[in-house]
């Protein structure tokens, strides 16, 4: 039997490389979609080959549809299969702003990667899904998985960086639209959503993390780690969570719970 393959976009970094060298680890073949050149992740890349799987990375940009198209291609003709879609790769603003000065360029910025990148990746790698099923012996049962990692801001306003919190919002419902559509495909539709999560997008607040933490922001009180999210990944591509059509799975130490 041909080992199942995982697209992983943003997959050479931060929650990305976790997820991507989790996947690895439990027998997959990876295919990375990274804005870098590929030298400046090889370390990063090396990490992920270390588990014994094949690797391909693909340098692009998730907003641009060329890159996307390309990614699909070289996926294909390099595995000529797509089981698990990690879609992961998201922007924040180059400069937060105020919603009242938020500019149409950094707006089309932050969405045409986050939101219309996401979307359309999603739509083409179902139909290869869809293209798989029909395909492939009934009696193999194909399932294939797609995750969408969005955030706590898709509910959490944030008035200096407004089109990162449109862009994410718009993920949930991108999440409950292709989950609703494929759900009697065989296909599975899932959304994780990342709380205070330390990356390399942190890291210019990790002052003011540090003391919202300490200050009892969150139930579970300590940052949450790349891996954190890896593992809800895990949790979702065993099939173990088949009946639950569309769900949100929040990895954020309780942040979401409302408590008074």
């Amino acid at each position: 039997m041909q080992k199942k393959v995982a697209l992983v976009t943003g997959g050479a970094r931060g929650i990305g490389l976790a997820v991507s060298a989790q996947l690895a680890k439990e027998g997959y073949n990876l295919a990375v979609l990274g804005t870098s050149a590929e030298d400046r992740v090889k370390e990063n890349l090396d990490q992920i080959r270390a588990y014994g799987n094949d690797l391909i990375y693909v340098q692009g940009s998730l907003g641009d549809e060329k890159d996307r198209e390309k990614l699909l291609k070289t996926t294909l003709d390099h595995y000529g299969r797509i089981d698990v879609l990690v879609n992961n790769a998201g922007v924040a603003p180059k400069v937060r702003a105020d919603i009242l000065e938020t500019s149409e360029e950094s707006f089309d910025y932050v969405l045409d990667i986050n939101l219309k990148g996401t979307f359309f990746l999603t739509q083409a790698v179902a139909n290869q899904m869809l293209n798989q099923s029909n395909q492939e012996d009934k009696d193999n049962d194909y399932q294939g998985v797609i995750i969408i990692v969005s955030s706590m801001s898709e509910y959490t306003a944030s008035i200096n960086r407004g089109e990162y919190c449109i862009s994410k919002a718009g993920l949930g419902m991108v999440t409950k639209l292709f989950a609703d559509r494929l759900a009697d495909e065989g296909i599975l539709v899932y959304e994780i959503r990342p709380g205070i999560i330390r990356t390399d997008m942190t890291k210019t607040v990790t002052e003011k993390y540090d003391n919202l933490i300490s200050d009892g922001i969150l139930p579970r009180s300590r940052w949450g780690e790349p891996q954190d999210v890896a593992d809800a990944v895990s949790v979702l591509c065993s099939g173990k969570l088949a009946y639950s059509v569309g769900q949100t799975i929040d990895v954020d130490g309780g942040f979401h719970i409302r408590r008074l």
